[in-house]
């Protein structure tokens, strides 16, 4: 007797709103998310602003929690609900949110275009981002970051010496390049997501290191790039995000200022 087909899940309606589920208090990882959602004028609920928004969270990733059928447990936040789906990983979100919301191009115009977008947002999350992290906590994330002082002023020595300016440079190199169509933007002539992520990035490590990148933007050697950061923070909807309370500020997350640890 032939098996009862398991029946096709629906695809999730474009009509039913983003939940973003992260930590309140800090921007975080889910800042690119909600840079992606504030530039296409999405409606989104954000746990940061909700009343319960840290039980929210935590009843996410509690370890008895075993996802559903259609849904594995997340890991960690930024979490992203969309109807019946549940998705977490800062990439993975983007990835599914930047066809629904216009920030890579039609597949119709460019079908590999997804793909160099999420490759040049990897990058700067890689070098921008995870690197940067690391500056303060280079041995142990579950340590203070008293307890690894001195380690944390070598790595980010080194960080501001050689790491930042080659992320800058792979930057420049691509505004330069003809992919970007015009210099304006990252890839195709267009604001993609991955220009969002590259803002939020350098504004990130603007904020953890304001000396070192401060000298980095008056010696002009990656003038395109942050050329590029102020093309973005002029964007209507990203302009009126950043003055909004939404717009959470820099505390104990990926981007910390020590002055110890920025250059003198």
């Amino acid at each position: 007797m032939a098996s009862t087909p398991v029946s096709k899940k629906q695809k999730t309606s474009k009509d039913a709103p983003y939940e973003l589920i992260y930590w309140p208090g800090l921007p975080g990882r889910g800042e690119h998310v909600r840079l992606a959602l504030e530039e296409a004028g999405a409606s989104y609920t954000d746990s940061a602003h909700l009343e319960d928004g840290m039980k929210l969270v935590l009843s996410h990733i509690d370890t008895k929690n075993l996802g559903d059928a259609a849904n594995p447990p997340p890991l960690a936040p930024p979490i992203l609900k969309h109807g019946d789906l549940i998705i977490n990983q800062t990439p993975n979100i983007l990835l599914y949110l930047g066809p629904r919301l216009g920030l890579v191009p039609k597949a119709e115009d460019d079908e590999d275009g997804i793909y160099k977008v999420n490759e040049l947002a990897l990058t700067a999350l890689d070098g921008l981002s995870n690197e940067a992290h690391d500056t303060h906590h280079p041995i142990a994330t579950g340590q203070y970051y008293e307890d690894q002082k001195e380690e944390a002023k070598k790595k980010s020595a080194d960080y501001i010496k050689n790491r930042i300016p080659k992320f800058l440079g792979y930057f420049e190199r691509v505004l330069k390049g003809e992919a970007s169509k015009g210099g304006k933007w990252l890839y195709g002539g267009e604001v993609t997501y991955a220009d969002l992520v590259l803002f939020q990035c350098l504004d990130g490590v603007k904020f953890a290191f304001p000396k070192a990148v401060g000298r980095m933007e008056k010696e002009g050697k990656f003038k395109s790039v942050f050329e590029h950061y102020e093309r973005v923070k002029e964007r209507p909807k990203i302009k009126a995000y950043l003055a909004s309370e939404r717009r959470q500020k820099y505390s104990l997350g990926i981007y910390r200022h020590y002055a110890e640890l920025d250059e003198d």
